[in-house]
């Protein structure tokens, strides 16, 4: 019997099934804010439109390699299940997101990606640039429409790359970005939410120098000045992650700020206006905007006025100037606002994958996982060229999805010999076919009209009304000059307007304004447009020549570059180049196991707490949420071979030696007390809830054989520490004996010395004014060990099997891992050897020495040098909450962070990017300075525990200090002499207290690193006498728990000569 409505987390798991059931369903579980819901091995989820505290570190967490079933529906799940089922299989894996715009596509993305990153242990640098990657990419790829207040006018496919579990790398496939939203946003629209944040982030003398003032004064922007009154603070903190998500994954300041200089120059573009002639010649009209992005990108006024007004052409070697009116120059104008806004786009896209290209060590035995977020279907009042374009990328995921759910299953299942109740569904296919056939397809058409210059688009819809009107999905419109038509979609019927069709397609610039644009003085403008479009439509701006070095060098093959937007020497259409786009997104979806998820847009208000039946039924019926919930509750979702089942579960059978045979999947099978499965020709099939019962199995035998490991690992090593528990005693006894010997001679010198001084003293003057009798042989004195006696001594045994060089392990968290990044070897490779300590001096004396000074000239407090993770636990030692240091690693070319906290010290990473910029390893804030990084973390919690920064820790009292092998007297800095002691510390001795010559004992120090000041400089002993030397000072040497301390007589008189 099923349970209450809204209870089942599984919908093919109800008895009974239908349409009005299924929406029921999702009402009452959406009422209780249970917005995630199972289809099977499907997740549907319906958006909130609110927050919910539902996510989190927490969570995270808490669906971290587990079983489904043991936590409710979440997105986090279907994360867990594709990187679980990629370290099992070894198969690439990609998760399908689809839904209407403002259904949470772009939201359930970054979910992903966060629960992944937590999934492969990602504490490095990396893994905050990839999930720095969405937020960034949303401002400038998004917008609000009226469907949606978040909306990407893009479509992206992220694959983040893995070996052995890791994250290496990650690339970003982008298509089809809406570059007409640039010049044009229609009623209640804005333009992208990039132009709202600079005005609302810059500071006034950015503002000043782009020349940007009132946003109303551009008629690029639609409704700026009300977007920035009732938005400011949001597209303030947007702007702020922007700049920040910039610095993390490594662009460098001078192309952060040529990216702004490129917007601003699109907007001052916007408001240059043409007046017309009687001779239909355009002339600019007087306003300063062409001259003031002219200089804005480095260009004459002049030449950039001629590129909108004139038509430059050569016929026959002669050279003809053709005057544009009104019209064309307005669109010549927008042509070079959207070519320049779409190059700089797709130019910050190549750019990123450049600084998140994993190295060519990386990308031998690679797996990755692919997350598609691409525009949801849509329909409007008035829908072009886009919309179509959109619309048929939906069909292509439509018909993905149901050829790998129903299609494909079906034919496997008559493969196998498996018997299956017939499902039907609404086949696409034929509807694809139309857009994308050859040679009389849609998208075929309208290229063919594209390269004819006459062809209008009245032409076009002429041409496809004979090709499809008798077509059932095309529906031609009444009226022959209306220059409409309608495609019936999966979705619902959409009516387009072909106006804008054929220019959209061809995507021309204006003669001459690629040449001229070639020509800037501004160094990414000239990139972008001396660089070339592929065959998909992303720019190819340069290649790695040395993947392990991940340097960008352009590609110089002796030839010249070909004309932009161009491929094999034809100029290649924009539908030409998303038919391309989409052929390639499907073959690498195809080469990877899907995951897919369903999202719901719950109403067309996006108001929470509002679920409109009908509209969300429209979405369950055209996706065929029903028809998918029934294969899924009577089909075999899981379907491995006999060899892939065997080789993974036969432990269950207790059988590691089983052979690979049908009878022996049974066998498992029966072992795992299943039912309802099938055993094909050479597959076993299961269904998606026998894969979370044999996972339970799985999980208790590899519990029980960890136990049985650790008591046979706790069994050897108590006998190991039985052997160095002896050996340890046996060395106290020799310590002892040897501190014993050295008291009684230390004693026996002593004496002897008081006894030499009192003779001089009791000599007569006149004596010792004579001649100097010969030289009497003295009695031997006791003999002491010499150093090499005393080095000699057997060393300590080592219960941690390590030294104290593996203090120095700088690492942010226990589980977290090392990662390098593209060009890391490559930037430090002149340096030396990464982890040796002359390399790193090395690299602080040429990069870093300018970053540890204040503005006064002087050292900061917080600073040390080359120290290690115990010994700046002892500077922090009784120091209170909040005291840190900053010292400079030698493991890695970077510094650590280490401040005290209740009961002990933390420890954090701190790497230098791309751009000379600091970050907090597993932090996502940049700072442009060490000392921006101290002061910022003074008033914002450092981690999630809350932990500031409060007090500097200075260097010890009485050493010298430990950064002087950093600061060279060259290059004017001398090194400091030693830290007056304290009145009174802990780690001196009051000699007065102690017998003359007696040695002491103090609690163990570590020995020092190579370099610095040696711990036993901390104790402070009376000056030998004149004339008088002890011999050579024995070295301090561990001992069991104790360090020899060598104290020193006090001054004796002077002996008479």
């Amino acid at each position: 019997m099923d349970p209450g409505r809204g209870k089942t987390d599984d919908l093919a798991a109800l008895s009974r099934l239908d349409e009005t059931i299924l929406l029921e369903e999702l009402r009452f579980r959406y009422a209780k804010d249970k917005i995630y819901t199972y289809v099977g091995d499907i997740v549907v989820a319906v958006n909130p439109y609110k927050s919910l505290p539902i996510y989190g570190r927490e969570q995270l967490q808490k669906y971290r390699n587990v079983a489904r079933s043991q936590n409710p529906p979440h997105i986090y799940a279907v994360a867990d299940a594709t990187y679980q089922q990629m370290m099992a299989t070894g198969r690439n894996q990609c998760c399908v997101i689809s839904g209407e715009s403002g259904a949470g596509k772009t939201e359930s993305c970054k979910f992903i990606v966060a629960e992944l990153i937590e999934l492969s242990h990602g504490k490095s640098v990396l893994e905050q640039k990839i999930l720095q990657v969405n937020p960034l990419l949303e401002a400038f790829g998004n917008a609000m429409t009226v469907m949606n207040d978040n909306s990407s006018r893009f479509g992206k496919y992220l694959q983040i790359k893995f070996k052995n579990g890791h994250v290496t790398g990650a690339k970003i496939n982008e298509y089809l970005l809406e570059k007409s939203r640039v010049v044009f946003q229609n009623s209640h629209e804005q333009n992208y939410h990039i132009f709202y944040c600079m005005f609302a982030g810059l500071d006034p003398a950015a503002k000043a120098r782009l020349k940007l003032t009132d946003p109303n004064a551009f008629q690029y922007l639609c409704e700026g000045a009300s977007c920035l009154r009732s938005h400011l603070k949001e597209k303030q903190q947007q702007f702020e992650e922007v700049q920040n998500g910039l610095d993390l994954v490594g662009f460098e300041t001078e192309f952060q700020n040529h990216i702004y200089t490129c917007l601003a120059t699109v907007l001052h573009l916007g408001n240059i206006k043409f007046s017309q002639d009687d001779s239909e010649f355009s002339h600019i009209l007087e306003g300063g905007s062409v001259q003031t992005a002219a200089e804005l990108i480095g260009l004459n006024a002049g030449m950039l006025a001629d590129t909108m007004t004139v038509s430059v052409s050569v016929t026959r070697g002669e050279t003809i100037r053709k005057h544009l009116n009104k019209e064309k120059a307005e669109a010549a104008r927008d042509a070079l606002a959207k070519a320049l806004y779409d190059r700089v786009f797709r130019w910050i896209v190549n750019r990123i994958n450049q600084l998140l290209a994993p190295t060519a060590e990386e990308m031998v035995g690679e797996t990755e996982i692919g997350i598609l977020d691409i525009f949801g279907f849509e329909k409007f009042d008035q829908n072009s060229f886009e919309q179509i374009c959109i619309n048929l990328a939906n069909e292509q995921l439509q018909y993905f999805f149901n050829e790998h759910i129903f299609t494909l299953e079906k034919q496997e299942y008559q493969r196998e010999g498996i018997s299956m109740t017939e499902i039907s569904f609404q086949d696409n296919k034929p509807l694809l076919d139309m857009f994308l056939g050859r040679p009389v397809g849609l998208l075929s058409l309208l290229d063919e009209q594209s390269s004819f210059p006459k062809a209008t688009d009245a032409n076009f819809v002429t041409k496809i009304n004979q090709a499809f009107s008798k077509l059932p999905f095309y529906v031609k419109a009444r009226g022959t000059a209306s220059g409409t038509f309608s495609i019936r979609h999966y979705a619902g019927q959409v009516e387009y307007d072909s106006w804008g069709f054929l220019e959209k397609n061809r995507d021309s610039l204006p003669s001459g304004a690629v040449e001229l644009l070639q020509t800037s003085n501004n160094d990414l403008i000239k990139l972008i447009f001396l660089a070339t479009l592929t065959r998909t439509g992303t720019l190819a701006v340069g290649r790695l020549t040395s993947r392990n070095t991940g340097r960008l060098r352009k590609k110089t093959l002796g030839k010249p570059p070909k004309a932009a937007g161009s491929f094999g020497g034809k100029a290649l259409t924009v539908g030409a180049q998303f038919k391309n786009s989409l052929q390639v997104l499907i073959e690498k979806m195809n080469a990877a196991s899907p995951h897919f998820v369903r999202c719901i847009k719950p109403n067309t208000a996006k108001a929470p707490n509002n679920f409109q039946n009908e509209y969300v039924s429209a979405q369950l019926r055209y996706t065929g949420m029903l028809e998918t919930t029934r294969i899924r509750k009577e089909g075999y979702a899981f379907r491995p071979l006999f060899a892939e089942f065997v080789e993974r579960y036969r432990i269950i059978a207790a059988s590691p030696t089983m052979a690979v045979s049908a009878a022996n999947c049974r066998k498992i099978l029966q072992a795992a007390k299943l039912s309802d499965f099938q055993v094909g020709k050479t597959k076993v099939f299961l269904k998606y809830w026998h894969v979370d019962r044999l996972a339970e199995l799985l999980e208790k035998v590899h519990q029980a054989a960890t136990m049985l490991q650790k008591i046979a690992r706790g069994f050897v090593q108590k006998r190991k520490f039985k052997i160095l528990l002896a050996a340890k005693r046996e060395q106290e006894r020799k310590v002892a004996e040897l501190l014993s010997r050295l008291t009684r001679g230390g004693d026996q010198l002593y004496a002897r010395l008081k006894v030499l001084n009192r003779a001089d003293e009791s000599r007569p003057k006149a004596v010792l004014s004579a001649a100097p009798e010969p030289a009497v042989s003295p009695k031997r004195a006791p003999q002491i060990p010499a150093p090499s006696d005393i080095n000699a001594a057997p060393p300590e045994p080592k219960l941690n099997g390590g030294s104290d060089e593996d203090e120095e392990d700088d690492v942010f968290d226990e589980d977290g891992d090392r990662f390098v990044a593209p060009s890391r070897n490559a930037r430090f490779r002149k340096f030396g050897k990464e982890g040796t300590k002359n390399a790193s001096v090395r690299w602080f004396k040429e990069t870093q020495a300018q970053q540890i000074m204040s503005p006064s000239g002087a050292l900061h407090d917080w600073f040390h040098g080359i120290i290690t993770r115990r010994q700046a636990e002892q500077l922090l030692t009784n120091k209170p909450n909040g005291t840190f240091i900053i010292r400079v690693s030698e493991s890695r070319f970077g510094y650590s962070l280490s401040f005290r906290v209740t009961g002990r010290c933390k420890h954090y990473m701190i790497s230098q990017l791309e751009n000379a910029k600091y970050v907090i390893v597993g932090e996502p804030r940049v700072h442009g300075s060490l000392e921006a990084l101290v002061q910022f973390h003074k008033k914002h919690a450092v981690n999630m525990e809350g932990d500031l920064l409060t007090l500097p820790c200075g260097q010890s009292q009485g050493e010298q200090a430990d950064y002087n092998e950093l600061i060279d007297v060259d290059d004017g800095h001398e090194a400091l002499p030693p830290v007056p002691p304290r009145k009174s510390s802990s780690s001196s001795f009051d000699f007065g207290q102690h017998r003359p010559g007696r040695r002491s004992y103090s609690p163990q120090l570590p020995p020092p690193r190579e370099g610095t000041a040696s711990h036993a400089s901390r104790f402070h002993s009376p000056p030998l006498p004149p004339g008088r030397h002890h011999g050579t000072r024995q070295p301090q040497r561990r001992t069991s728990g104790l360090a020899v301390q060598e104290e020193r007589a006090p001054p004796l008189p002077p002996r008479r000569t």
